[in-house]
């Protein structure tokens, strides 16, 4: 049987405020995008799979964790990670510790692309998300924001800590095989 129950609609004020949070939430990841096309010749996801491996331990993250860090499926991160490893700037191996697992691991070459690639990123996210605000609504922002997450998937790890959580899945420092 169907939910009987009358929906709770957005009031006027909600709807604007959901209307412009969706359009920010349209328009900023594009903007950051073709900021790294322009400046760096690549996307904004792959400049965040390598930043996400250059702050591991060793450069290195089973494919499983690093997904979850990117928030992608193992498929997406997969075809990703195939067009970096034809650059050059990562690899893959398995995990030596449990063969069922794989590694990215980030290279030299992709450490440097992702040094070379990090100051213009990061003056892009200032001018677009900090500079506008004032530090109590940037405060409030990243609590707003662990909010609404937390609602949509109250174990994710990344909420509260998104480095830590990186580094803890990463584990010690091991060697690339």
């Amino acid at each position: 049987m169907g939910n009987t129950q009358e929906p709770r609609w957005l009031d006027a004020e909600e709807q604007q405020s959901w209307l412009t949070f969706a359009y920010m939430l349209i328009r900023l990841p594009a903007a950051l995008d073709a900021q790294m096309q322009r400046d760096a010749g690549i996307s904004q996801f792959e400049y965040l799979v390598m930043a996400g491996l250059s702050m591991c331990p060793g450069h290195t993250l089973r494919m499983s964790d690093l997904a979850d860090f990117t928030a992608s499926s193992l498929s997406r991160l997969s075809n990703v990670v195939g067009r970096l490893e034809k650059r050059g700037w990562v690899t893959r191996t398995p995990d030596p510790s449990d063969g069922r697992y794989t590694r990215a691991v980030l290279t030299e070459q992709g450490r440097e692309k992702v040094v070379a690639s990090a100051p213009p990123y990061v003056e892009e996210v200032r001018r677009l998300v900090f500079d506008p605000l004032n530090t109590a609504q940037q405060r409030q922002l990243r609590e707003i924001s662990r909010r609404i997450l937390h609602a949509n998937d109250p174990d994710d790890p990344c909420i509260d800590d998104p480095l830590g959580a990186l580094r803890d899945a990463a584990g010690p420092a091991t060697p690339p095989a």
